[in-house]
């Protein structure tokens, strides 16, 4: 097979390696070379259309990482050792070293060790291969709202959420050593974080470049010596990357809060020693008051709920309803996502997914995990 490839200045050859990595451990997983034992959960909600959701794309690219440093599957030994939550874990994530995804993954588990990954779906995979723990994906910030693609992902992979990280986004100008504000002509980052700093680069007066992530920005900054050209990204990059700081907290909002979650391939026994919050997705049969009945189901039993997102399905978009007052009308076809503050342990909880059942035409709990409330 030919594959075509981009070469960005400053990124390693090491791809090529890493996919064949992937595809060794995803034949030890499909041809048995492990045999772990999974534990049983106590969530009973039922899957009503397990059947629709698809396991995702082959992986495409691989993992950012040198060659000396490429992960090995994990043995079982990884994982037994992985089950304190002070232990060194693997977590994946995309992007590269000094992304804001990096830095919610320490965050949470400072002793951990990360594996860049070049998509979203290759962090997921990371996970399911075997070759990480853990991963951390952006689901939403205050800015620019939901991240729908990683809420598709949810529902495409069988991961379990296991935690949540709430991680305040501090953009900064970063540029070669020795180099003053003013000398900068063009400046490098993500679409969004350019778009956050829109009033700042104004001022500036450079000239604009999307790249696909942050540190990114810093990378290609610092690997071709660019000092008429700034990044947008975090002081951690600028340390990675030997870049000075120039200027910090540039975003227009004074504080942008980004939530991450944390998935793993087994769900978490629910505590009591801490809140905990639960997050579902579910189908409903199209009708009148149908959605208002749902959330009178967390309502009558004092359920907060602090999040409702909906997105269209895609493998059927269209519902075709045929009344015979109206004749035959076609509707988006939508998928409900739920975030509400209860343990799967509590009677409340289980009583309120039951009842919830009654409505749903598909349900699935996609995980119950503590709340994060650091920031």
């Amino acid at each position: 097979m030919v594959m075509a490839s981009l070469v960005v200045p400053g990124l390693s050859s090491s791809h090529l390696y890493c996919q064949n990595q992937l595809k060794r451990a995803q034949k030890w997983v499909f041809l048995g070379g492990f045999s772990v034992k999974r534990t049983k959960t106590m969530m009973h909600v039922v899957d009503h259309n397990q059947s629709q959701v698809g396991s995702g794309g082959d992986v495409s690219h691989g993992l950012h990482k040198d060659l000396v440093s490429l992960p090995r599957p994990l043995s079982i030994s990884d994982i037994n050792a992985a089950s304190d939550d002070q232990a060194k874990v693997r977590i994946s994530y995309q992007g590269i070293p000094g992304s804001y995804s990096e830095d919610a993954a320490l965050k949470a588990y400072p002793n951990c060790e990360t594996i860049s990954c070049s998509d979203f779906e290759e962090a997921f995979k990371a996970v399911e291969l075997w070759l990480a723990h853990k991963v951390v994906i952006p689901i939403e910030n205050t800015s620019g709202g939901s991240i729908h693609r990683n809420y598709d992902l949810l529902l495409r992979h069988r991961l379990h959420i296991v935690g949540e990280v709430q991680l305040a986004t501090n953009l900064s100008l970063l540029a070669m050593p020795g180099v003053r504000k003013e000398f900068l002509k063009r400046v490098l980052s993500h679409s969004q974080a350019l778009a956050l700093s829109d009033t700042f680069l104004n001022k500036l007066g450079v000239s604009r470049e999307n790249v696909d992530d942050t540190a990114g920005a810093a990378q290609i900054v610092a690997s071709n010596s660019l000092y008429d050209t700034g990044a947008i990204a975090s002081i951690r990059a600028a340390k990675i990357y030997g870049l000075n700081v120039l200027a910090e907290g540039i975003q227009d909002d004074s504080e942008i809060i980004s939530r991450y979650l944390v998935l793993a391939r087994d769900p978490i026994i629910p505590r009591s020693n801490k809140p905990f919050k639960t997050s579902i997705v579910f189908t409903l049969n199209e009708g009148p008051g149908v959605l208002f009945k749902v959330l009178a189901v967390f309502a009558m039993r004092d359920i907060n709920l602090t999040k409702i997102e909906s997105r269209p399905q895609r493998n059927r978009p269209l519902r075709v309803v045929d009344d015979s007052n109206t004749g035959t009308a076609k509707y988006f076809d939508y998928l409900f996502y739920i975030d509400f503050e209860a343990s799967m342990t509590e009677p409340r909880a289980q009583t309120a997914l039951e009842h919830l059942q009654e409505f749903a035409t598909f349900l699935r709990v996609l995980g119950c995990y503590p709340i994060d409330t650091t920031i």
